[in-house]
């Protein structure tokens, strides 16, 4: 289908797309694909550098950073 890699910054790193989901007649579809495919790297990327954090800090929380 539609797969979306992005790094712990929420960066777009790659975007591949299998030729079948490709529709002419049907962009719209794409479209959504793409859109639901970035989001998901976005929020897999944001979890894993949130747990990086946490092994890091060793899941200790400071006041004024994000999850605090």
């Amino acid at each position: 289908m539609v797969r979306a890699v992005a790094n712990g910054h929420g960066e777009l790193i790659s975007l591949r797309i299998d030729p079948a989901v490709v529709d002419p007649a049907d962009v719209t579809l794409l479209a959504d694909l793409v859109v639901a495919a970035v989001n998901e790297a976005q929020r897999n990327a944001r979890g894993l550098a949130e747990d990086r954090m946490k092994s890091i800090t060793g899941g200790l929380q400071f006041s004024g950073l994000p999850g605090a």
